[in-house]
Protein backbone atom coordinates (compact mmCIF):
# COMPACT_ATOMS: atom_id res chain seq x y z
CA UNK A 1 0.00 0.00 0.00
CA UNK A 2 0.88 3.21 -0.63
CA UNK A 3 -0.38 5.96 1.43
CA UNK A 4 0.43 9.47 0.13
CA UNK A 5 -1.03 12.27 1.93
CA UNK A 6 -0.63 14.82 -0.77
CA UNK A 7 -2.00 12.64 -3.34
CA UNK A 8 -5.51 11.91 -0.70
CA UNK A 9 -5.91 15.89 -0.42
CA UNK A 10 -6.05 16.53 -4.13
CA UNK A 11 -7.92 13.83 -4.79
CA UNK A 12 -10.46 14.54 -2.64
CA UNK A 13 -10.89 18.14 -3.61
CA UNK A 14 -11.05 17.23 -6.71
CA UNK A 15 -13.68 15.07 -6.09
CA UNK A 16 -15.38 17.02 -3.81
CA UNK A 17 -15.30 19.86 -6.24
CA UNK A 18 -16.53 17.34 -8.60
CA UNK A 19 -19.70 15.87 -6.62
CA UNK A 20 -20.61 19.26 -6.07
CA UNK A 21 -22.56 18.52 -2.57
CA UNK A 22 -22.53 21.98 -1.67
CA UNK A 23 -24.30 23.49 -4.87
CA UNK A 24 -26.82 20.70 -4.77
CA UNK A 25 -28.52 21.91 -1.80
CA UNK A 26 -31.01 23.69 -3.51
CA UNK A 27 -31.94 19.89 -4.93
CA UNK A 28 -31.95 18.30 -2.07
CA UNK A 29 -33.84 20.89 -0.36
CA UNK A 30 -36.68 20.64 -2.91
CA UNK A 31 -36.13 16.92 -2.48
CA UNK A 32 -37.01 16.86 1.09
CA UNK A 33 -40.18 18.81 0.49
CA UNK A 34 -41.47 16.81 -2.24
CA UNK A 35 -40.85 13.62 -0.04
CA UNK A 36 -40.72 14.41 3.34
CA UNK A 37 -37.92 12.55 4.26
CA UNK A 38 -34.16 11.44 2.85
CA UNK A 39 -32.51 8.00 3.05
CA UNK A 40 -29.30 9.67 3.82
CA UNK A 41 -27.35 7.12 5.36
CA UNK A 42 -28.61 4.26 1.93
CA UNK A 43 -28.18 7.26 -0.10
CA UNK A 44 -24.43 7.85 1.19
CA UNK A 45 -23.74 4.06 0.95
CA UNK A 46 -24.81 2.93 -2.22
CA UNK A 47 -23.39 6.32 -3.56
CA UNK A 48 -19.62 5.25 -2.13
CA UNK A 49 -20.07 1.35 -3.45
CA UNK A 50 -20.75 2.84 -7.24
CA UNK A 51 -17.59 4.26 -7.04
CA UNK A 52 -15.28 1.93 -5.33
CA UNK A 53 -17.07 -0.83 -7.36
CA UNK A 54 -16.34 1.59 -10.69
CA UNK A 55 -12.98 2.60 -9.75
CA UNK A 56 -11.97 -1.43 -10.08
CA UNK A 57 -14.39 -2.34 -12.94
CA UNK A 58 -14.66 0.88 -14.99
CA UNK A 59 -11.02 0.28 -16.53
CA UNK A 60 -12.47 -3.82 -17.37
CA UNK A 61 -15.39 -1.75 -18.97
CA UNK A 62 -13.23 0.47 -20.70
CA UNK A 63 -11.12 -2.37 -22.32
CA UNK A 64 -13.96 -4.69 -23.05
CA UNK A 65 -15.12 -1.69 -25.42
CA UNK A 66 -11.62 -0.97 -26.86
CA UNK A 67 -10.85 2.10 -24.88
CA UNK A 68 -7.94 3.01 -22.96
CA UNK A 69 -7.40 5.16 -19.54
CA UNK A 70 -5.60 7.93 -21.23
CA UNK A 71 -8.29 8.30 -23.63
CA UNK A 72 -10.83 8.36 -20.84
CA UNK A 73 -8.70 10.66 -19.05
CA UNK A 74 -8.87 13.18 -22.18
CA UNK A 75 -12.93 12.43 -22.48
CA UNK A 76 -13.24 13.31 -18.25
CA UNK A 77 -11.12 16.19 -19.00
CA UNK A 78 -13.97 17.48 -21.50
CA UNK A 79 -17.22 16.71 -19.31
CA UNK A 80 -15.25 18.94 -16.05
CA UNK A 81 -14.14 21.39 -18.33
CA UNK A 82 -17.83 21.80 -19.20
CA UNK A 83 -19.40 21.25 -15.49
CA UNK A 84 -16.83 23.53 -14.75
CA UNK A 85 -18.28 26.15 -17.33
CA UNK A 86 -21.91 25.45 -16.02
CA UNK A 87 -20.45 26.47 -12.55
CA UNK A 88 -18.88 29.38 -12.65
CA UNK A 89 -21.35 30.75 -15.09
CA UNK A 90 -24.68 29.25 -13.33
CA UNK A 91 -25.74 28.27 -16.73
CA UNK A 92 -27.19 24.40 -16.93
CA UNK A 93 -25.67 22.71 -20.15
CA UNK A 94 -27.09 19.39 -19.38
CA UNK A 95 -30.91 19.09 -18.55
CA UNK A 96 -32.25 16.26 -16.98
CA UNK A 97 -35.86 15.20 -15.70
CA UNK A 98 -36.03 16.48 -12.15
CA UNK A 99 -36.12 13.50 -9.34
CA UNK A 100 -39.59 13.15 -7.92
CA UNK A 101 -38.74 10.87 -5.22
CA UNK A 102 -36.40 11.21 -2.32
CA UNK A 103 -34.75 7.71 -2.63
CA UNK A 104 -31.59 6.17 -3.69
CA UNK A 105 -31.94 6.38 -7.45
CA UNK A 106 -32.03 10.50 -7.39
CA UNK A 107 -29.52 10.71 -4.75
CA UNK A 108 -26.96 8.09 -4.79
CA UNK A 109 -26.92 8.12 -8.68
CA UNK A 110 -26.59 10.56 -10.43
CA UNK A 111 -26.59 13.15 -8.08
CA UNK A 112 -23.64 12.12 -5.69
CA UNK A 113 -22.42 9.46 -8.16
CA UNK A 114 -23.07 10.70 -11.04
CA UNK A 115 -21.10 10.39 -14.92
CA UNK A 116 -18.52 13.51 -13.94
CA UNK A 117 -17.56 11.64 -10.91
CA UNK A 118 -17.25 8.44 -12.15
CA UNK A 119 -15.27 10.27 -14.97
CA UNK A 120 -13.23 11.43 -12.94
CA UNK A 121 -12.35 8.13 -10.75
CA UNK A 122 -11.28 6.79 -13.36
CA UNK A 123 -9.65 9.96 -14.90
CA UNK A 124 -7.70 9.72 -11.02
CA UNK A 125 -7.03 5.96 -11.47
CA UNK A 126 -4.76 7.21 -14.54
CA UNK A 127 -2.87 9.25 -12.18
CA UNK A 128 -3.21 8.42 -8.36
CA UNK A 129 -2.34 4.92 -6.09
CA UNK A 130 -5.80 3.10 -6.06
CA UNK A 131 -5.80 3.11 -2.07
CA UNK A 132 -5.30 6.97 -2.06
CA UNK A 133 -8.69 7.14 -4.16
CA UNK A 134 -10.64 5.27 -2.03
CA UNK A 135 -9.24 7.16 1.15
CA UNK A 136 -10.74 10.21 -1.04
CA UNK A 137 -13.73 8.59 -1.64
CA UNK A 138 -14.21 7.55 2.16
CA UNK A 139 -13.63 11.49 2.93
CA UNK A 140 -16.30 12.70 0.28
CA UNK A 141 -18.57 9.87 1.21
CA UNK A 142 -18.95 10.97 4.97
CA UNK A 143 -19.00 14.64 4.12
CA UNK A 144 -21.36 13.79 1.95
CA UNK A 145 -23.94 12.28 4.41
CA UNK A 146 -23.32 14.68 7.11
CA UNK A 147 -24.46 17.62 4.45
CA UNK A 148 -27.42 15.02 3.56
CA UNK A 149 -28.04 15.26 7.43
CA UNK A 150 -28.04 19.05 7.59
CA UNK A 151 -29.14 20.35 4.51
CA UNK A 152 -31.64 22.68 5.67
CA UNK A 153 -29.43 24.13 8.42
CA UNK A 154 -26.32 24.66 5.28
CA UNK A 155 -29.15 26.37 3.12
CA UNK A 156 -29.66 28.48 6.16
CA UNK A 157 -26.44 29.48 6.87
CA UNK A 158 -25.13 30.48 3.36
CA UNK A 159 -28.30 31.54 1.83
CA UNK A 160 -28.38 31.00 -1.58
CA UNK A 161 -26.24 33.99 -2.45
CA UNK A 162 -23.30 32.09 -0.18
CA UNK A 163 -23.72 28.35 -1.95
CA UNK A 164 -23.72 30.63 -5.26
CA UNK A 165 -20.06 31.73 -4.17
CA UNK A 166 -19.33 28.22 -2.80
CA UNK A 167 -20.10 26.69 -7.02
CA UNK A 168 -18.16 29.63 -8.43
CA UNK A 169 -15.18 28.45 -6.37
CA UNK A 170 -14.94 24.98 -7.24
CA UNK A 171 -15.89 26.00 -10.90
CA UNK A 172 -12.76 27.62 -11.29
CA UNK A 173 -10.79 24.56 -9.10
CA UNK A 174 -12.35 21.91 -11.67
CA UNK A 175 -11.45 23.95 -14.60
CA UNK A 176 -8.32 24.08 -13.90
CA UNK A 177 -8.04 20.39 -12.98
CA UNK A 178 -9.80 19.48 -16.43
CA UNK A 179 -6.73 21.79 -17.90
CA UNK A 180 -4.20 19.58 -16.38
CA UNK A 181 -6.30 16.36 -17.03
CA UNK A 182 -6.18 16.54 -20.64
CA UNK A 183 -2.55 17.94 -20.77
CA UNK A 184 -1.35 14.80 -18.64
CA UNK A 185 -3.23 12.65 -21.11
CA UNK A 186 -3.19 14.00 -24.57
CA UNK A 187 0.46 13.43 -24.12
CA UNK A 188 -0.10 9.78 -23.80
CA UNK A 189 -2.44 9.15 -26.55
CA UNK A 190 0.33 10.80 -29.06
CA UNK A 191 3.66 9.31 -27.82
Amino acid sequence: MYFDFKEIVTASMILFAVIDIIGSIPIIVDLRKKAGHIQSEKASIVAGILMVVFLFVGEEILNLIGIDVNSFAVAGAFILFFLAIEMILGIQLYKDDAPETAAIVPLAFPLIAGAGTMTTILSLRAEYHIVNIIVAIIINIIFVFLVLKSSGKIERILGKQGISVVRKIFGVIVLAIAVKLFAANIQNLFS
